[in-house]
């Protein structure tokens, strides 16, 4: 039996279309002329580090820099700048000089602030996408091959051991 639409309503099956999407390899940053090789912005080398799409598949790296992979620190900022936004927004951040507040006053709420953005940061975010990996490992053997957890540089035991430290230092703020 063949099913056919009301008049004057969308066919039942439309056509499938494809999203066109296209690929930015070349990433350009004031004053990122000066690095060379792995370190320069937009290479594969510093895609993999800070845990971009398009990175480079290599061996022998430390352990310290595997485990940065994992934490990707590119989505640290739009936790850290809503951290620093929402602490100024609050009315409870004391500019010094501004308002009547002294050095000392403006000093100490900049030390919460601070602190606060290193533990939601590198932490939080941190923590979440290391987990996020850990669970994604069979997606990403298909489709990032060259992360830390599907490429095997960085063992169950190791991952765990991340997880449970972000855990930890969020735990005891």
């Amino acid at each position: 039996p063949t099913r056919v639409a009301a008049p004057g309503a969308a066919p039942l099956s439309a056509p499938s279309r494809r999203l066109k999407t296209r690929r930015v390899d070349d990433v350009v940053l004031g004053g990122s002329k000066d690095l060379e090789g792995d370190a320069k912005v937009g290479s594969a080398g510093f895609r993999q580090l800070v845990g971009l799409r398009g990175a480079a598949d290599t061996e022998d790296e430390p352990l310290w820099k595997i485990r940065l992979q994992l934490t990707k620190p590119a989505t640290w900022v739009p936790l850290i700048w809503g951290c620093a936004c929402g602490a100024a927004a609050s009315g409870n951040y004391h500019w010094p000089f501004l308002g009547g507040a002294t050095l000392g006053e403006g000093a100490e709420d900049l030390a919460k602030a601070l602190t606060i953005m290193v533990l939601s940061g590198p932490f939080a975010t941190g923590f979440c996408q290391t987990i996020n990996d850990w669970y994604d490992k069979d997606l990403d053997a298909i489709n990032e091959p060259y992360r830390p957890i599907p490429s095997g540089r960085i063992t169950e035991e190791e991952v765990f051991q991340q997880v449970y430290f972000l855990l930890a230092g969020l735990v005891r703020q």
